[in-house]
């Protein structure tokens, strides 16, 4: 993968991780289970975190 691809992919999660956060505080107004957004936040953190050791290891 090249450094131009994991800092797309990067953005990709990054913009997928703020949609979710969206949708989570909606629900948390509404006094609604989170517990799958919360999980899915999780998620999208571990892979950003393994996307940026890539990139550092490129650079």
């Amino acid at each position: 993968m090249t450094k131009s691809e994991l800092e797309y992919q990067i953005n990709e999660v990054k913009l997928e991780y703020i949609r979710i956060q969206g949708d989570l505080e909606k629900l948390e107004t509404f006094g609604r289970n989170t517990d799958i957004q919360q999980r899915k936040l999780d998620e999208l953190e571990q892979e950003l975190s393994q996307l940026h050791r890539k990139l550092d290891a490129i650079d």
